[in-house]
């Protein structure tokens, strides 16, 4: 790993990508924006949750598993390789192969020289009509074997990022763990969408609710949020549903919830904007959460329910 970059700004960039049947077709897609995000001066590049193929978990097929690939891999190499041609650090998405029988969906995070600065297996797995998640991917540990948590975040040249997965986006927990470890950062690489089957307001609900809990998390940490999520209409394989229409909206947004950049619901694009790296410490500040969180009466939080 470089030396950190600890100058008052950072480029950052979040892309958002169609995905095909084909990963070496996605990959160069991804190849492509990322390449662009560099030309452009990103320090820090971001892709989409499970962008090297299409979202699998709308069915149950043992077959898939031949698409999971260990760490270091064909994928993780070719991300590996243009982190260190470009000199970005870069934030992937895998489908890991940890051991037979144990697959995760992994983020990988490359240095400016290629090196692997860490990863994040996914901790919370949701099984849901037409993300059926579960069949698929093994939680995350919660302590790796070093005795870290698994809500850690990843020192980079850049900083450290607190990286989590899509459906760690709805818990607050996740963020505010992250956050209490140094993360400088949150990011969400996503791969959600609609059932085309719901009507317009239920669509513009669901989108809203995503949006504005993770915009909580940013306001809730005095944190940037950098969330990528990918757009396009992938067929149901087993053709019992009419699919999903990934609703795209990337965004990066600042400390405070402003959005610094928004994308649309149908084009692949690269956000980019320069974040402040001062704004969390000028924020916490006037706006002191952490400082006055009660620890000594959460401790119930740690039950399921309170009977």
């Amino acid at each position: 790993m470089t030396s950190t970059n600890t100058g008052s700004s950072l480029k950052v960039a979040a892309i958002q990508q169609t995905c095909s049947p084909d990963k070496n077709q996605s990959l160069a897609t991804s190849e492509r924006l990322i390449r662009q995000a560099a030309k452009d001066g990103a320090q820090l590049v971001v892709l989409q949750e499970l962008h090297a193929t299409l979202y699998f978990c709308q069915t149950e097929d043992t077959a898939i598993f031949e698409l999971a690939e260990p760490i270091p891999g064909p994928t993780s190499n070719h991300l590996s390789g243009l982190a260190k041609e470009l000199g970005v650090v870069l934030v992937g998405s895998i489908f890991e192969r940890r051991m037979n029988g144990v697959y995760h969906n992994t983020s990988v995070v490359f240095d400016t020289d290629g090196s692997l600065a860490g990863l994040y297996r996914k901790m919370h797995i949701p099984d849901d009509p037409g993300f059926y998640e579960k069949f698929y991917f093994t939680p995350g540990d919660a302590t790796f074997n070093d005795g870290s948590s698994g809500f850690t975040p990843i020192q980079t040249s850049v900083g450290k990022l607190g990286v989590l997965v899509c459906w760690d986006q709805w818990y607050p927990e996740a963020a505010r763990l992250m956050a209490l470890a140094g993360a400088e950062i949150l990011i969400y690489p996503t791969a959600i969408g609609w059932d085309v089957t719901d009507d317009p307001d239920e669509q513009a609900r669901q989108l809203e609710a995503w949006v504005t809990v993770q915009r909580g998390h940013a306001v809730a940490n005095n944190l940037p949020v950098i969330a990528p999520n990918r757009v396009g209409t992938e067929p149901d394989p087993s053709g019992q549903s009419d699919g999903i229409r990934f609703w795209g909206n990337s965004f990066i947004c600042g400390p405070q919830g402003e959005f610094l950049a928004r994308a649309n619901e149908t084009d692949e694009c690269i956000l980019s904007v320069t974040l402040d790296r001062q704004r969390t410490e000028s924020i916490r500040r006037i706006w002191p959460y952490l400082r006055d969180r009660r620890i000594d009466a959460y401790g119930d939080i740690l039950k399921r329910v309170r009977d």
